[in-house]
This record gives C-alpha cells, structure tokens and sequence, in this order.
C-alpha cells in the first residue's frame, strides 16, 4: 500500500482505450430484459383496487406471465406477508360444475421480516396448502403499485413500484425543487375495464386500460401518447440473497435456474466485465417501460453523447446509454454516455412539443424506433411516425413526468418548474476564461496575465489544475510553486480578474494530510462492500472519495471553502470540480465498483449518475455560505445531472483539437440547452493534441459565441496563448474575443430569461421555428436568444458557407455588412478567416458595449449602444437586464433594471419591462444603428421623460438601408423616444 501511495499517475494513465468500456451487449440487465420481453411479458391492472385522494390515484399492476408452481396435491408453498396484508392469490384448477375446488390454507407462520415480499423467482415457505383436488397450477400474482398524479401545468406524474418491497427501493431525492403541486384529476365514465382521469379543465386526460395495462395520454381528444402499448413494462423483484436461503428451499424454487451458464449470461447475482466482478446482494433489480408517441420523428435530449443534436434510431444498434464516466478523448457520433446524464428527452412535431423525464440515477438505456404508421381511413391515407422510446434503468423505481407542452416554451417551463432553472451567473463568468493543465507558478500566472494585456485581448479568469496543489491535496498550495497565493489573487483582483482552481472528489490517502483525516475520522467517505473505506487510484495516487449523498458531508465540505479553513484563498477564488463521475482509474469502466456504499446504506449503482451533481452543490454551497450569503458562486462541474443547471456550469470534457470535435460541439451544446443547462461550452481549441492556427481562430469565433468560453489545453501540449501564432490570427484571435465583449449585455440579458423564464440560452433553430419542418434537423447553426443566428465555421480552408435562413415572413440582416435577405431560403455566405456568419433577425433589438475594456469589471460605466434591426412591417423588440454582477441584490432587495426596448411607427421607445426592479446607473446609449430603414429620414430627435427634447446628427446609407446615431447621450435606465420622420 506505501508504493501505492506514493505512486505518480501520469495523464498516458487517463487515456483508455474505448474498449474499457461497455456496449450494450456487455450489459446483464440489457440483456434479460431484452429476452424476457421477446416473450411478451403481459401486465394487467386491476381496477377493483383504485383508490384516490387529493393528490393521487393508486391502482395495483399484476404480471400475467408470472411463472407458475406444478404442485402436487399438497405443498408447502411461499407466499410474502405485510403485517396482515396477504398477497392476491389466483388459483386454477379443474372445477366441478365451474366451481373451484374446495381448499384450504393454514400459515404456519408470519416470515422472520415482516417486509418479506414474494417475488417472481423466489418462493418463501410460509404456507402450507390442502386440497381435495390435484390443482393443475397455483399462480401467486405479486402486485405492483401505480400511482398517478396530475401536476399543475400540463404535467403527468407515473410512479411503479414494489406493493411491499423486501426494503426500500431507491427513489432520486433532491433534483426537484420543491414536492411538485398537484391538480385533482377526476374519475370519468370509462368502458368496462378501462378508467378515466381527467384535469378540471377536461382538456387533459389519462385514459387507463386494465387488460393489458395500457395508458393513454390525450390531449384535446388526441391521443398523443401511450405508455406501455408495447408491454415493455418490466420490474424485477427485490430477493432473498442466495446464501440466506435454505437447500431446501433453493431445490423447491424451480422458478430459480440456477446453472452456472445461466447465471453468468443473465447477470443475475454476479455480473463479470474484464477483471471485474459485480456482486448483486439483491439479485436483479432493473425496471423498463416504453412509451409510444404518435406524429413524432425528431426526437432530442438525453445529455451527454458525442452525437447529434436529433437523436437516432437505435433498431440496428446500440441504445443510448447514460451512465456518467470520465473517457479521456472520446468517440463522436456514439451513443455510450460520457460525463454527464439528464434522463429527459423532447419530442417535436409541428403543433406540439412534448417531454418525458425519467427520474433515475442509476445506468440507464434508451432505445428510439420511428416507423411509418397508417392514419385514419379517408379518402387518401396518411401516413404519420410513430416514434418508441424505451427506457431501461437497472435499479430504482419508475418515476417518470410527462411534460404535454403544448409549445416548446411550454416544456422548457414544464421542466424547470420540476428541476429548477439556470443560476443566475456572477457576469465575469461570461467573460473569458484562459486555462491550462498547468500554469506552472505564480510567475507563470503573471506573464499569461501581462500577456493579454499586452496583446490588447480582454480576458475575465485564469484558471490552476491540480499540479497548484501541494501533491494533488486539494485546498492547498504548492509552497514552491505558489508560496504567495494570496499576493498572486491581489494582483489579478487590482486588474479587476478572477481566479478559478480545481477541487476533485478523491482525497489522497495521507494521514498527515487534515482533510483526508477530518473525513476519515468522521466516516465521510464512500465504503467498499466490505464495511471498510473504499479505496481508488486517482491523481494522487491511492486515494479516497466523499460521499456527497450525505447532507453531513456536504455541509461539512462547504464549510472547508471559508476562507479562514482554506488558506490561501480570497473573494476573488472560485471552483472547479472535476473528475467527479466520479473518475476511478484502473476502476471498472474508470468509476468506481456499483456495490461500494454510501450513506443510508445505498449502494453506488443505485445513484452512480447523481454523485458529481451533489458535489457541485456542496461546491455552490460553500461559496454562498464564505460570503454570508451575499454573492453568487461559480463553479464548473464535469458530471452532472438533471437539475444540475441550479448550480452553475458544465463543459464538454476532454475533447480532441480535430476540426470534427470543433464541429460535433454544436450538437452537443444544443442538446445541453434544451435540457436546462444553458451555461456550458466546450474547450476552445481542443483540450488534447495541438491544433493548427486556422482550427483554432475558428474555434475561437464559435466559442465566443457559446454560453460557457474557455481555452483549455491538457498538460503535453504545446502552449497555446493567443498570441503564439503570429500577428495575424492574434488578432483574429483578438476581434473574436471582444465581440464577444460587445455582446455582454446581450448575454446577460439572455442569462436572466433563462434564470427566470426558463428560456434557453442557445437554441437550436426549431424551437424559435416550431412549425417550420426544414428547421427541426438542423446543428450546423443555432440561435443565440431569438435576435441572432449563428453559424460557425467548422470546415478546414472554407471560402463559401451555406446558411439556411428560417421564417417564411423574416429578413435577416449580416451583422458586419448590414445586408438582408428575406427567410425561408438558404444563402451562400463568402467566409473568410477573420469572421463567420452571424444575423439578426428582423424585428429584434440587441444591447451592445460600445467600448472593451480589460475584463468585464472594467466596462461597467461603459456606454451603450442598441442595433435595431427592422422586420418586414418595419418594427422591432429588445429588452436590457442590468444589476451588479455579483451579488443576490437584484433577487433579495430588487436592484436591477429591466428595460424593454422598442420601435414602432417611426419612434424607438426606452420603457421599464419591470417596474419592480431599481437600480442606479451611470450608463448612457450614445449609439443607435438601425437597418432595414428604407426611406432616409428628414429628422432625428430625442424626447426625454423630463420634456427636453433635441434634435440629433445622423448618417444615413442608402445602399444598406441603414442609419446611424452617434454621440448619444440617453440614460440607460430613463424612458425616453427617439423619432424618425
């Protein structure tokens, strides 16, 4: 173990082969149910058994295709018991007169835990039967329970479980916000077996079907979904762990095969994979259902795969596997999981958008089918998609929402009042970002910062990986290499800069070492199956791993962000939580082993895709509480989950400088923001290999175009500053980068919708075109908000780029030369190196900075501008969201300004789009650019709420149709007009 601890992980020890990780063929739990439902395994509810109250209706599930005994004329045969609640028994045999036989049944005793269930392959001996007749078979039916519930807003809620499971199975607790507030839903007339629930309103309802169990949605008398019309339901039965059960007992179970080939096939209580061995002490636990949705083929979400934005059918191959895991230069276009999972998929028509949101944190597969499927007789028939998705988790419970929409907007809402929405960001943090593994020291730290200055580039952040720490330990400092943390943070904060450095959840084994003792002291870390502290390789070397699942733990780990625990560090130190998959090398598919436990006794393959999700809300936490509560955090986290949006950001990983990952990140992005997470971006120019100059000024102007902007590198690369590739792409480099600046109020006015409104950052085009078929395909372009369109070169030496322009009533103008097209149409665009194709679309108004400082905290006094850009009826909407940038104020005591901005009849208007909001400032419009303008005026004037009005100088270009204001002196948060006649 000494050797062990004092081992070096070099990064050659990250970059795995693909092979280390699994496909579906690979997975026990993939396997069994795919044979078991190539049986048809049937399900039927019964419906003598509803209940109802205020917030739910509860109906029990049995399984038709339970096996049977072939007892003899008496038997002792198991049946489960919960307090005095016996299970539904079926009995079959041949009758006298269509009567059963006579027969009877003594207990011979309650078993030894009253939660006992009978399950599907395993009898408990707690009863013995008599009968006068030779019974053909006895089939004991083990229920399930079903509870549905009605959410305010257009949202159904679908919960099976266990009736009396042999102990708790794991449900997902905090990802939702708060406990979801529920609506009646009302008992219809149904035909004979069948149920009815309805909303008050009627416009929604749930019609249950008992034989098979069957359950549609319908929404405006159309059927839009059904669940289980494929019978995919499956759920297998907590068990009796092998060694507790008696000989006699496993020789009387011929429900239990029990041979070798069979057990190792199916996975059932081991499950082998490479050196590996994964003891179930349960059994097998997993659970599938499927849901059928009809009219619709493009199908998106599902977070994170290198793949595209719509997802794909899955018939002739692997499913999408969400299952978080640290792979080092992954794959594109595959479907295994990677860092992250959000289990929650969007399906879209023209019409109507819906949502299904699988509550699961444990593996879980999703197969996709879409077929052509007949329409109603008439007199020429329709052919409509109808698109299956089947979800596979391999423990838990089901627990999926229904999010009915109807629109886009609608679902984005359904979702965020369920998982919370996007955390308002501190505004630096949409600066840039300079990142490397590793800025060597203090000195090193200096020159990178001096080096932007110099070069005239802005920059917000510059970041420290694990080598900054004293021997991979984190919240400390490497003495040699940082002997003054705090002066170095003094520097950057006199040039208004942040710093960010890493805080992993592995803690290096070293007794000497405070918080590897704290937490050992006080059991906080994840155990092996043994009892004992489990124990992985990660950087460190041998090291142990918090276990975030405890609320103890979490608070405690906050607590080490005080900056009297963490020396060193000061207001300006934010976080980074990386390997949090969490990262296990030489572990089974790099994570650690599913039988470790954690607190409440659970195990990890219960929870393995939520773990990095509650360390960045531990991080979050820590940096709220060393405020007091007063300023926003920022943390960047690898792994995450659905909900993980309240917390701050996420990124794309470990990426290749390829122009294909350049181009795959688009995708990738969209797919994060139509699932909650608007604040993520990906490593500008490749985190491994060395890109060429021209990748990397096109990976430049795309990211300072995407929510999340950083340049990171891993530590073998050559370094890569923006100004190491000549004068040239410096300042190419340079002009992207400050555009980005120039958009700043842009973006954090797109941040607060997202905050507030649940409106995602970067959209991809069918959400602002929902019933524009030629959009719902597209990734190669987006919307950032609903003013700009975007399209990013991907493509190395590209002269010409075709852009699709949407919107059969929209003009788009090109924001560098003020030309316009009219939509619905695709365009050829000359591209050369020093930009990419950017439009606004007509009709909106963007708030941009008219000066660039050295970082954001520099340009809070700069003035503004405003680009209106006219739509075909020669009108235009925009809104501007100010507060300080860094505090809870505009949240706790209302300091912000919410401005709407618009143009109609000739006249710009400034006007509060919140009137509950106050904040003072010292900002003006000094400029006004607006296109589209077809008829030069003969004057300009200013009208001020104070009643001074005058007359201003203007440049008109007939060629462009455009008009310029220059000189400008409106007070951003005054009403005021400016006239055009």
């Amino acid at each position: 173990m000494e050797a062990a601890k004092k081992e070096e992980i070099s990064v050659e020890d990250e970059a795995v082969d693909n092979d280390v990780f699994k496909n579906c063929s690979k997975i026990a739990f993939y396997r069994r149910q795919k044979q078991q439902l190539s049986k048809k395994s049937t399900y039927r509810a019964l419906l003598d058994s509803v209940t109802t109250d205020k917030d739910s209706t509860k109906f029990q599930i049995i399984n038709e295709a339970t096996k049977e005994k072939k007892p003899q004329s008496r038997g002792t045969y198991g049946i489960s018991a919960q307090d005095s609640t016996w299970p539904r028994m079926e009995l079959r045999g041949p009758t006298s007169k269509g009567k059963l036989p006579r027969m009877s049944a003594t207990w011979l005793s309650r078993p030894r835990t009253l939660r006992t269930p009978w399950n599907g392959l395993h009898f408990q001996p707690v009863c013995r039967f008599s009968t006068e007749t030779t019974l053909l078979a006895a089939s004991l039916k083990v229920p399930l329970l079903a509870e549905v519930y009605g959410i305010e807003g257009n949202i159904f809620r679908l919960k099976i479980n266990e009736e009396t499971p042999l102990k708790p199975r794991y449900e997902v607790p905090d990802v939702l916000t708060s406990k979801p507030s529920t609506v009646r839903l009302l008992s219809c007339s149904g035909d004979t077996g069948s149920l009815v629930l309805a909303d008050g309103k009627g416009n929604l309802k749930c019609h249950i079907t008992a034989n098979p169990f069957k359950v549609d949605l319908v929404s405006e008398e159309e059927v839009v979904m059904n669940i289980n019309l494929l019978g995919q339901l499956y759920f297998e039965h907590l068990q009796v762990p092998l060694k507790q059960r008696t000989t006699k007992e496993n020789e009387e179970d011929a429900s239990v095969d029990t041979s070798q080939q069979k057990q190792e096939d199916l996975g059932l209580w081991e499950e082998k994979f490479r050196n590996f061995v994964d003891v179930k002490v349960n059994g097998p636990t997993s659970i599938g259902l499927d849901f059928s949705l009809h009219g619709f083929e493009y199908l998106y979400g599902i977070p994170q795969h290198a793949e595209s934005h719509q997802l794909k059918n899955t018939s002739d191959g692997d499913a999408y596997r969400l299952y978080n895991l640290d792979v080092y230069g992954y794959k594109i276009y595959d479907k295994k999981g990677i860092y992250g999972s959000v289990p929650y998929l969007l399906a879209h028509k023209q019409g109507r958008t819906l949502g299904i949101f699988w509550l699961n944190s444990s593996e879980t597969l999703v197969e996709i089918n879409t077929e052509p499927q007949m329409g109603p007789v008439a007199a020429k028939q329709e052919v409509r998609p109808r698109t299956d998705v089947h979800w596979m988790s391999e423990s838990g419970i089901i627990d999926v929402f229904l999010l009915i929409g109807p629109t886009p907007c609608d679902v984005f809402k359904q979702y965020s009042s369920l998982t919370g929405t996007q955390a308002m960001p501190p505004l630096f943090s949409l600066g840039y970002h300079q990142c490397r593994w590793n800025y060597e020291d203090e000195q090193d730290v200096k020159a990178v910062d001096a080096g932007f200055d110099k070069h005239d580039i802005p920059y917000d952040v510059i970041w420290l990986d694990i080598e900054h720490t004293e021997g991979k330990r984190y919240f400390t400092w490497d003495k040699k290499r940082f002997p003054n943390p705090e002066r170095m943070q003094e520097l950057l904060q006199n040039k208004k800069r942040k710093l960010v450095v890493i805080s992993d959840p592995h803690i290096k084994i070293d007794p000497d070492y405070s918080v590897y003792a704290k937490a050992k002291e006080q059991g906080f870390f994840v155990r092996n199956h043994e009892g004992g502290d489990f124990e992985g390789v990660c950087w460190p070397g041998l090291s142990c791993y918090l276990d975030f699942t405890n609320p103890k733990v979490r608070e405690w780990y906050s607590r080490l962000f005080a900056f009297s625990a963490y020396q060193g560090s000061t207001d300006i130190l934010y976080i980074w939580n990386d390997m949090n998959e969490p990262s296990v090398f030489r572990g089974p598919e790099q994570t650690m082993q599913k039988n470790a436990i954690h607190h409440g006794n659970w195990e990890h393959r219960e929870l393995h895709n939520i773990y990095g999700f509650y360390q960045q809300m531990a991080t979050a936490e820590g940096l709220i509480q060393r405020s007091k509560g007063k300023e926003r955090p920022f943390v960047l986290t690898r792994s995450f989950f659905a909900g993980s949006q309240k917390y701050g950001a996420v990124w794309t990983g470990d990426n290749r400088a390829k122009w294909s990952y350049l181009k795959i990140s688009i995708p990738m992005l969209l797919t994060l923001n139509v699932t909650g997470i608007s604040f993520c971006g990906a490593d500008v120019g490749g985190f491994i290999g060395n890109p060429e100059a021209e990748l990397l000024v096109r990976w430049y102007q795309a990211g300072a175009y995407q929510p999340f902007f950083r340049g990171h590198a891993t530590i073998k690369t050559k370094r890569r500053e923006p100004w190491l590739f000549g004068e040239e792409h410096t300042r190419l480099i340079r002009e992207a980068i400050r555009e980005r600046y120039a958009l700043l109020p842009y973006w954090y006015s797109l941040f607060y919708r997202a905050h507030v409104a649940s409106e995602p950052i970067m959209r991809p085009l069918w959400v602002e075109f929902p019933d524009e078929l030629e959009t719902f395909g597209v990734e190669d372009e987006y919307m950032l908000g609903c003013a700009l369109l975007v399209h990013p070169v991907t493509e190395p030496k590209a002269t010409v780029i075709d852009v699709f322009l949407p919107g059969r009533n929209e003009v788009w103008y090109d924001s560098k030369t003020f030309a316009h097209w009219e939509g619905a149409c695709t365009v050829k665009i000359p591209v050369a190196l020093d930009s990419i194709p950017v439009f606004q679309r007509g009709g909106s108004i963007v708030p941009i900075k008219t000066r660039i400082g050295k970082s954001t905290g520099w340009m809070t006094d700069f003035p503004y501008g405003l680009r209106v850009a006219l739509s075909t009826k020669g009108s235009a909407v925009g809104e501007l969201y100010l507060d300080d940038g860094h505090s809870f104020r505009y949240l706790h005591q209302k300091q912000f300004l919410h401005r709407k901005f618009s143009f109609s009849s000739g006249v710009l208007t400034n006007s509060y789009a919140d009137k509950s909001g106050h904040y003072p400032s010292k900002c003006v419009v000094e400029q006004i650019s607006v296109l589209g303008l077809k008829e030069q005026p003969s004057s300009v004037t200013t009208h001020s709420s104070d009643g001074n009005n005058q007359s201003v100088a203007f440049t008109y270009c007939a060629k462009t149709s455009s008009l310029s204001l220059e000189k400008l002196s409106l007070n951003i948060g005054a009403d005021w007009e400016v006239h055009f006649k």
